[in-house]
């Protein structure tokens, strides 16, 4: 039988959907061999590789607020900083390393001194979520190994490649964006969200053509960035999961 690997795309807080499409790929009985993750969705994968259920996933995610993943800036380089973001990691998953994932994991950066893409998959977790989430011009690079590392959404937002390099045969990949409608930005977080994903999400589509399989959820109800729509993107994502696994029947 082929060996299964999951992809999780980029989304900002669509990311959320990740956690209850991971719900329907458990149910289903998808036994997922290796993780790759972009952006929010190195976030969750980091979560799902460690062996954290969805339901733990879930229960971290609802209580978080915007202020607990970012703070003031004092760099150059970006308004907020996530270090906060890396802590909040920590806590939930200890100081671990990416090689000691229960399931082979690989996180996407993009270094924004070449343009190259980074993929990470050993070293800090919390460190290399942090890069992948490090969404350019909101939050300043995070330095790493002499490298200056943003969001992974630049080079590979849904990264099918990456997993297929870490030897999965049978790939599932999770585009958050596909079916997503922009609002009429109401602040500067907003208008800087839309512009990066506008950017990405072109991209986005070449990428998902080279999964096997794809999950796309109509996410078009939701803000990028209303961390109190969690629940409810969570729910989204499980009960579009749950019907789309149903074509693997």
């Amino acid at each position: 039988m082929n060996k299964i690997g999951l992809a999780l795309g980029g989304g900002a807080v669509l990311g959320a959907a990740h956690i209850g499409i991971v719900r329907a790929i458990e149910e289903h009985g998808i036994d997922v061999e290796y993780v790759a993750g972009t952006s929010i969705g190195a976030l969750v994968g980091s979560f799902y590789a460690f062996g954290k259920d969805w339901d733990e996933i879930e229960a971290i995610a609802t209580e978080l607020k915007w202020m607990d993943i970012s703070g003031v800036s004092l760099s150059r380089y970006g308004l907020l900083s996530n270090d906060k973001l890396g802590r909040l990691i920590q806590k939930y998953l200890g100081d671990k390393q990416i090689e000691d994932a229960k399931i082979p994991l690989a996180i996407v950066t993009t270094d924004i001194s070449t343009g190259e893409k980074v993929v990470l998959n050993s070293g800090s977790v919390a460190r290399a979520v942090m890069a992948s989430m490090c969404i350019p011009g909101i939050f300043h690079p995070v330095d790493l190994d002499g490298k200056m590392l943003v969001d992974g959404g630049v080079v590979e937002n849904v990264p099918i490649s990456t997993v297929s390099d870490l030897g999965a045969e049978y790939i599932i990949g999770v585009e958050l964006n596909a079916k997503h409608t922009y609002k009429k930005p109401k602040h500067i977080l907003d208008v800087l969200l839309n512009s990066f994903h506008f950017l990405i999400k072109n991209s986005g589509k070449l990428h998902v053509q080279k999964a096997d399989f794809t999950i796309e959820p109509d996410l078009s109800s939701f803000k990028r960035s209303d961390m109190g729509q969690i629940k409810a993107l969570i729910k989204k994502g499980y009960t579009e999961g749950k019907e789309r696994l149903k074509a693997l029947e």
